[in-house]
């Protein structure tokens, strides 16, 4: 069992406008929006990537906002859910603030003795806010949403699949412990993490295969402190028969890749180098940054990117 990984380092999906993309997660969710950048495979397209004041590891959540993009289409061999905490008694808040904003899908539940407020995002993304008592991660405090009622990082992440063993044996392998079982769910925790440390699996053997499009997780992506450690990982998914990338240069970490047996994309992304290796901390996602194979498009990207407004 491997003992690098931290936690989640990122979610990635995907969104058919920016602008509205930003406006939810920065002016209704408070978190604050860390890097405005390109994708590196298509840069016509902004990378967007929203978190806590620094960009923490386990707290960023990150899209793809392809203009109108077709919404995708929930199913089996994907991320359904990605789950946010909040600190203990902050649900009321949150249930009035997404209410009056006209959010869809607002549903309380509990789950594993967490009180939960399920809701969804602009594209059908799937989303949760869990009541965390004692996270020591601090909310992003210059955004519209109170310190004390905000968002620490993620909690975790739910698999819809169809069958959920393989994929439990692999988290097994990457650190993770079972800690109980629910009906057709079953959790699985890093003990020691980052915070952003549950990985809950839904059983749902009848279900379709999910369509990727807009409001689909991309892939999510687990920490590692370092090069050294991702390599040390990367060595023994593949002695596990896992097909994992070469490491890839994504600026503000190194990344490998590899698919679940069920299909879901995971990542191991490092901490170093971080979000402020090209812009100070205090003007985080503020300027246009591109990636050094694409900096020869800027005047044209600045002019064709659809602009973002605060």
């Amino acid at each position: 069992m491997l003992n690098q990984i931290k936690g989640l380092h990122h979610v990635t999906s995907m969104a058919s406008d920016a602008q509205q993309n930003n406006a939810f997660f920065t002016g209704l969710l408070g978190l604050r929006r860390v890097k405005k950048t390109v994708n590196f495979d298509a840069p016509d397209v902004y990378h967007l990537y929203y978190g806590d004041e620094t960009g923490s590891a386990g707290t960023i959540m990150t899209y793809f906002p392809f203009p109108n993009m077709a919404k995708g289409h929930r199913g089996t061999g994907e991320v359904s859910e990605t789950v946010f905490a909040v600190p203990e008694g902050a649900l009321d808040f949150w249930r009035e603030r997404l209410d009056h904003a006209g959010v869809h899908g607002i549903a309380r539940d509990e789950r594993f003795g967490e009180k939960r407020l399920r809701f969804l995002g602009p594209d059908g993304d799937g989303f949760a806010l869990a009541e965390v008592a004692g996270d020591p991660r601090a909310p992003f405090a210059r955004g519209p949403v109170p310190a004390d009622t905000g968002i620490h990082g993620f909690r975790g992440v739910t698999m819809q699949l169809r069958d959920t063993d393989a994929t439990a044996a692999l988290l097994k392998l990457m650190g993770y412990e079972e800690v109980g079982r629910d009906g057709d769910l079953t959790r699985l925790v890093l003990k020691g993490g980052n915070g952003a440390d549950i990985i809950d699996l839904e059983r749902r053997p009848e279900a379709p295969k999910a369509r990727e499009g807009a409001g689909s997780v991309h892939h999510v992506a687990f920490a590692v402190e370092d090069r050294a450690a991702q390599v040390q990982v990367r060595k023994a998914l593949l002695e596990a028969g896992a097909h994992v990338t070469p490491v890839i240069d994504r600026d503000y970490f190194w990344a490998i890749y590899f698919r679940t047996p069920d299909g879901v994309l995971f990542e191991i992304a490092t901490h170093e180098p971080g979000f402020a290796r090209d812009e100070d901390v205090a003007h985080l996602g503020e300027a246009l940054k591109l990636p050094e194979q694409h900096a020869h498009l800027r005047a044209r990207l600045e002019q064709t990117l659809p602009a973002i407004t605060d």
